[in-house]
């Protein structure tokens, strides 16, 4: 993560989330995020197909130069990056996966900005229809921002970042063990002796 307000937001969605896949929309609270506010969205499925803007911050809207609450997140995508982006909504709501992706952002006019892109799942409450929190920032904040409105977002790099206190530490087995046959293949329990230091 390159930008400080993906930074701060993913750490604040780790402690509320706690040892759960992830929090719900009413543990959120935009007091505690108020510093990077501007750069977040919140999209929820309100009795529709797809995702839409629930709420949009001062400097995300100021990327397209317009307000963009009820607006399709997918819409604002280009026809290359659609699909990606539809597939990639249906990781981090079904799989409860947190994404981040590097995203070029374009204007009618052929001006470009780098930007980050979080994507966070929260989990359904009973409540709120809010599906995911996230945040849309340029890496460098383009002297047109505000004026030049992007036209369309392209997808270039992703990295999906699971739940740390999900990821276990590798578990060997004795190296005595009988090898054991899986699918074809022996597997062999156990590991080469390590004096504890990780492979650079």
């Amino acid at each position: 993560m390159k930008h400080a307000s993906t930074q701060a937001l993913f750490d604040y969605w780790n402690r509320r989330r706690g040892h759960r896949w992830a929090p719900a929309r009413s543990e959120i609270d935009p007091a505690d995020i108020r510093h990077v506010l501007g750069d977040t969205f919140l999209l929820a499925s309100d009795f529709v197909d797809d995702l839409r803007f629930r709420l949009g911050g001062t400097r995300v809207c100021a990327l397209f130069a317009r307000e963009i609450k009820g607006e399709s997140f997918t819409g604002l995508w280009s026809e290359t990056s659609r699909e990606k982006i539809e597939d990639l909504l249906t990781v981090v709501l079904d799989e409860k996966v947190g994404v981040v992706a590097g995203v070029l952002g374009r204007t009618e006019s052929g001006a470009e900005v780098e930007l980050e892109l979080l994507l966070l799942p929260l989990a359904f409450d009973g409540r709120s229809r809010v599906r995911a929190l996230g945040v849309l920032a340029p890496l460098t904040p383009p002297y047109w921002l505000g004026e030049q409105p992007v036209v369309g977002l392209e997808l270039r790099t992703l990295r999906h970042i699971g739940p740390k206190s999900n990821i276990d530490a590798p578990v060997f087995g004795q190296a005595n063990d009988r090898p054991r046959t899986r699918h074809g293949f022996v597997v062999y329990s156990g590991g080469r002796e390590s004096d504890g230091k990780l492979p650079g």
